[in-house]
């Protein structure tokens, strides 16, 4: 009680003090661009993904825009050291997104890798994951895809070298005939994701589907 006093929680846009498990005030909640996809039908990045690798479908929370609040919501996930934050997203996520009766069997997040992970200290998508798993009743896997190589950050890559296609993903134990909903933080070129979902097609006859938190397309 004592640190909320001193260090009150506060909006990341406006600075307003704000409740301790919040993000944004609620004046700034507005500003946040929600794509407001439909899961089961077309959308750019079903779009995309279509170009690169059989997909089922597709969902993105938020727009991941220059100068905007969106952009500040993702580097406090990413940057921020604030895990709290994967939990609020995916609380966002769970009141827009519906799989009806057609829900995967397994949830999977892109893994950092083991040297990003301790240079960090944590995934930023593991409570995201797990906060949605436990809300649609679907397990998730940290465990299931590696990454063999470290690299820069999408975010820190020119264009040319996210347009590289070396595969740095592999999967750790057999895995057919699943529906796997595969997640990451932001959906850019696709070639990430793209790496893991041949991965995972490829290791069996398995289906993918694709969560982002913010789409950059």
């Amino acid at each position: 009680m004592i640190l909320d006093l001193l260090f009150p929680n506060r909006c990341i846009h406006c600075n307003r003090i704000i409740e301790p498990d919040f993000l944004v005030c609620n004046l700034c909640f507005n500003q946040i661009h929600f794509t407001h996809y439909d899961y089961f039908e077309s959308n750019p990045i079903k779009e995309k993904c279509n170009l690169l690798f059989p997909v089922e479908n597709t969902y993105a929370l938020i727009r991941f825009e220059e100068e905007s609040l969106s952009r500040k919501i993702i580097h406090e996930l990413k940057y921020r050291s604030r895990e709290i934050t994967g939990k609020i997203l995916a609380e966002w996520t769970t009141e827009r997104l519906d799989f009806k009766n057609q829900r995967p069997d397994l949830m999977v997040s892109v893994p950092l890798h083991p040297r990003k992970l301790r240079e960090r200290g944590y995934n930023q998508l593991h409570l995201f994951t797990e906060t949605l798993s436990k809300f649609y009743s679907i397990p998730c896997d940290h465990q299931l895809i590696k990454r063999n190589h470290y690299s820069k950050a999408q975010a820190l890559k020119d264009k040319q070298h996210r347009l590289e296609t070396v595969n740095p993903f592999s999967i750790t134990q057999p895995i057919t005939g699943k529906h796997i909903l595969l997640i990451d933080d932001v959906f850019t070129t696709g070639n990430t994701i793209s790496s893991i979902a041949w991965e995972i097609i490829n290791a069996g006859d398995n289906k993918v589907s694709i969560l982002v938190i913010a789409v950059d397309v």
